[in-house]
């Protein structure tokens, strides 16, 4: 099922409350530490936490693993999905699948701008010349709206993926958008969320078994050779690593 955005949260708590179940989650769920818990065990603490209604999952189609492991403890959960007017044809057709077989609620997050407007604005091919500018406009800032009307957030960041995402934390306050932050699959590796997912039967995207296992807009992602850095094929040649949606 696809909706607009439509926060279902009647009365959100406060940010010192919400920082305060961060601390407490990461302490209960030993982050960082060799014995921290499972992917399942910290949705499980969310769900007694939190609920239904007051989380989101950040899912960028590259495969619906996170959605499917949060809905089994969080069942109607929203998948937000960032929609910048710039998707490969194969995001869009898993996001779809997404919403048919999976028991989750997605919420097409979309910029202020349509890509034309930008364009109008700023001149053709914005993330060219400024990608930086680019994603604030079409990711950042869209999500960090629709976070607003919740109080906790799932990713699907994992630290082998980067260096800059090494110490990524299972839980974590998010200063920025005003909302705790939860990291599940941080642990993973890229083995492991492709076991999960095909275990669970549940949508891949048809690129990521074709190079890219790193998915974001079609303009700035290419294929990476077996090997490579699985981020690599982000902003290729750039300095950029990071659409700022996580730093």
């Amino acid at each position: 099922m696809t909706v607009s955005l439509a926060p279902r949260i009647e009365t959100k708590r406060s940010p010192e409350e919400l920082k305060a179940i961060a601390e407490r989650g990461a302490e209960e769920l030993r982050s960082g530490s060799d014995d921290e818990a499972t992917p399942a065990q910290v949705v499980q603490w969310v769900a007694e936490n939190f609920g239904t209604d007051a989380a989101a999952v950040a899912c960028s189609m590259a495969d619906a693993a996170l959605p499917h492991l949060v809905a089994e403890h969080l069942p109607g959960v929203d998948v937000l999905f960032l929609d910048t007017g710039y998707h490969f044809t194969e995001t869009r057709f898993t996001r779809d699948e997404v919403g048919r077989e999976l028991d989750v609620r997605i919420v097409d997050v979309l910029p202020e701008q349509t890509v034309a407007e930008q364009d109008a604005e700023f001149g053709e091919k914005l993330h060219d010349r400024d990608p930086a500018l680019c994603c604030d406009r079409r990711k950042v800032a869209p999500l960090k709206d629709a976070l607003r009307g919740y109080e906790v957030w799932f990713t699907g960041v994992r630290r082998d993926e980067a260096p800059t995402r090494a110490n990524t934390p299972l839980v974590q306050w998010d200063e920025r958008n005003g909302l705790v932050k939860i990291n599940p699959v941080a642990s993973w590796t890229f083995d492991d969320l492709l076991d999960y997912a095909g275990g669970h039967k549940v949508p891949v995207n048809l690129l990521v078994t074709n190079g890219y296992p790193s998915i974001g807009c079609a303009p700035c992602t290419k294929a990476v050779a077996p090997g490579e850095d699985p981020r690599s094929g982000r902003w290729a040649g750039l300095s950029k690593t990071e659409c700022g949606l996580h730093v």
